[in-house]
């Protein structure tokens, strides 16, 4: 009967190699399909960064480019190990900038110019927005039992409101 149990354990085969997760078929079914869009949401949040980093301007331009370009190292840092996870898991990740766009839920900004305190702000609300989800997906993860990709969350958790933080202690009032 263990072994049996054991057997149901295993995640099903996404490739050529067989993941060794521990983990219900459908708790790594929840958590990648969690995961996914989480990826897509860094994508889009690290882009928005460093496009606001790019066209910063004004008389606090370096403290505010410098900033931005600190802020989008440490969230293009979390992609790799958001789908090394989900691969780990068994599960697949985003495969283009087309995928990224299907998943994202925060949004875009293609404005031509932006001023230096609504690009501050747009992206403070971003980070607070992520750290909601990172929240929702601990839970998940909490639900599942898994406490490694919890526990890579709950650091993510602390390194978003750290730059929601900073964001926030340099916005115009």
């Amino acid at each position: 009967m263990a072994r049996h149990a054991a057997t149901q354990m295993q995640p099903r085969r996404t490739d050529s190699a067989q993941a060794t997760i521990d983990l219900s078929h459908n708790a790594i079914e929840e958590i990648c399909a969690g995961l996914r869009p989480l990826l897509a949401d860094v994508f889009a949040l690290y882009l928005k960064t460093k496009n606001f980093h790019w066209h910063m301007r004004g008389p606090h331009f370096r403290d505010y480019h410098l900033l931005l370009d600190e802020q989008a190292e440490q969230i293009f840092a979390m992609t790799d190990d958001i789908a090394e996870r989900a691969r780990k898991l068994g599960g697949t990740t985003l495969h283009s900038i087309s995928d990224i766009t299907r998943h994202q839920r925060l949004h875009d900004n293609n404005e031509e110019s932006v001023s230096p305190a609504d690009m501050l702000s747009e992206v403070h609300a971003d980070n607070k927005q992520l750290a909601g989800e990172l929240r929702a997906m601990h839970e998940v993860c909490d639900r599942n039992g898994d406490v490694a990709t919890a526990s890579l969350i709950e650091t993510w958790i602390d390194e978003t409101e750290r730059r929601a933080w900073f964001l926030a202690e340099v916005i115009e009032r």
